[in-house]
């Protein structure tokens, strides 16, 4: 599956657009990852934590847009937006939401 934030393959040509298909994922950051992220904060430097979750969290949400998009017959998503936002009352859920159109291939 080509997975591609352009509005085309280059080399290939699009035959249909199958729709929007979307990937999403929602992770909990808990007191621990919390913690570690202060630790980062406070004495400087990166939040390795919080990076993983994100990377985690980002593979997770493009795994599932591929899977939906096989299931649609697609060959390739393109126009793929990636959204990250914060849920909660205290923040304590983080959200990533991809979304691109699905197409085939000649």
């Amino acid at each position: 599956m080509i997975l591609t934030t352009t509005p085309s393959v280059e080399g290939r040509v699009i035959r249909d657009y199958l729709g929007i298909v979307f990937g999403e994922t929602v992770s909990g950051i808990n007191f621990v990852k919390d913690f570690a992220a202060g630790l980062s904060n406070f004495f400087g430097g990166r939040s390795h934590t919080y990076e993983e979750e994100l990377i985690t969290a980002r593979e997770t949400a493009l795994d599932e847009l591929a899977r939906r998009a096989a299931q649609m017959g697609a060959d390739a998503v393109v126009g793929i937006d990636i959204d990250y936002e914060m849920l909660g009352s205290d923040n304590g859920m983080m959200m990533v939401t991809v979304s691109g159109t699905a197409v085939t291939l000649q």
